[in-house]
């Protein structure tokens, strides 16, 4: 009967010591200030959403602003920003190279940035129109004049000459050797540009040749006669 009392004294539990009661009150406040902290989170929140949904609303009625642009802010106020203007029918960027220095800017759909003015905002630069149409003016310029100066240099090569035209496939000393064989050769028999103005018939030819043999062989016989007397 002792052991049975004994035990169940042991098994009831024991009254909380000091040490005890302290650590409880602590782990009661704290999980009263984590309640309180996401309270004040979510109302913080929520104050947030309200303040950018009338700004947002103001900014489309207001016709004279194309795009608007936010002072950095942090990454949960961002991704705020970001969903009220999805919500409302406008396009928003987040520029900035750190964490810090990170921002919004919204865009009418009517008036959303080209690939250069992104590029420009992604550097840290301000968007000039009139200094990037003078830039697009300037490249198309210089496309055109490459392409003109292209063109001056294929016309500027003679067709006519052998080497030149065909250096580029066959190489500059065949060329030269090829172009050779185009000049005209007397010792294989092409006619000389002289001979090509006789109007001479061939029967007057022929003749002139008779009588110049003719002539030599009486010169001929007339010098042995004289021999041999």
């Amino acid at each position: 009967m002792a052991d049975l009392l004994g035990s169940i004294l042991n098994s009831m539990e024991k009254p909380p010591t000091v040490g005890d009661q302290e650590s409880r009150r602590k782990a009661r406040e704290q999980a009263a200030r984590l309640k309180k902290m996401e309270e004040d989170e979510k109302r913080k929140k929520a104050e947030f959403r309200k303040k950018m949904e009338k700004e947002v609303s103001d900014f489309i009625q207001d016709s004279s602003q194309q795009k608007r642009k936010y002072n950095p802010m942090g990454k949960i106020e961002r991704s705020i920003l970001h969903d009220v203007a999805e919500v409302a029918g406008l396009t928003s960027f987040s520029f900035g190279e750190d964490e810090e220095s990170r921002y919004v800017m919204l865009f009418k759909k009517e008036f959303a940035p080209s690939d250069e003015e992104l590029e420009a905002y992604r550097k840290g630069e301000e968007w000039d129109p009139q200094l990037a149409e003078q830039r697009r003016r300037l490249k198309e310029q210089a496309a055109l004049e490459m392409a003109a100066s292209s063109q001056t240099k294929k016309t500027e090569a003679p067709n006519s000459n052998y080497r030149d035209k065909y250096s580029h496939l066959i190489g500059t000393s065949a060329a030269k050797d090829a172009a050779h064989t185009l000049e005209a050769n007397r010792a294989y028999g092409c006619v000389p540009v002289a001979n090509k103005r006789d109007t001479r018939s061939i029967e007057e030819a022929m003749n002139e040749i008779r009588a110049k043999k003719r002539q030599k062989r009486e010169d001929d016989t007339g010098a042995q006669s004289s021999s041999s007397s």
